[in-house]
């Protein structure tokens, strides 16, 4: 969508249904006349606010995307703060994955039922994860991990896996070994 954003009510309303509806039942599986029908609004309304439903989807992503960043917040440059940061991001994760209602990564979902690299939601999945992987890199390196790109793939890679393994096995086994992975990470960092 580009240009400013219209709020409203109504577009609140529209993004609270449909992201709750994408979640549970994936992107493809909900179409625009439920998600109209369940927000109780008119197919004007909704097209007012959203030119299409991958429009919506963008929006619901980026909202995804806002709330995760809010939580982590930013990245402290003292080390110590920075490996707690670590650590309460790495919890942050855990607690979504063991989480009631859990239904996997919204991002990895997103990005299977997206193949093209190129689309909008393909794009706003890259925004969220060049995002996430740059701050647990700058985290790292504040942390004095003395490969700090390096930690920040290997830690995508085990929120990746505690992410996919929390939906689809146990949450709290996939909890603990992606706790265990920062811990033996950070351990790289005060070593040198």
């Amino acid at each position: 969508m580009t240009g400013a954003v219209r709020t409203s009510e109504a577009r609140d309303r529209l993004l609270r249904t449909a992201s709750a509806l994408f979640y549970a039942e994936g992107l493809r599986g909900v179409g625009v006349d439920r998600v109209v029908a369940e927000a109780a609004v008119t197919r004007a309304t909704f097209y007012r606010h959203f030119p299409g439903k991958e429009d919506l989807v963008v929006a619901y992503l980026a909202g995804v995307d806002r709330s995760v960043r809010e939580a982590a917040g930013e990245v402290p440059a003292d080390p110590d703060a920075a490996a707690r940061w670590l650590h309460g991001l790495t919890s942050l994760v855990g607690d979504t994955v063991c989480g009631v209602g859990f239904r996997g990564c919204a991002f990895i979902n997103a990005a299977a039922e997206n193949p093209d690299p190129a689309s909008p939601v393909r794009q706003a999945v890259r925004v969220h994860r060049e995002w996430l992987e740059g701050a647990v890199r700058s985290a790292f390196t504040a942390a004095g991990h003395p490969d700090p790109v390096e930690a920040a793939r290997h830690w995508l890679v085990l929120r990746d896996g505690a992410m996919v393994a929390g939906y689809l096995a146990d949450p709290v086994q996939a909890q603990a070994v992606l706790d265990a992975g920062l811990r033996d990470l950070l351990a790289r960092a005060t070593a040198h």
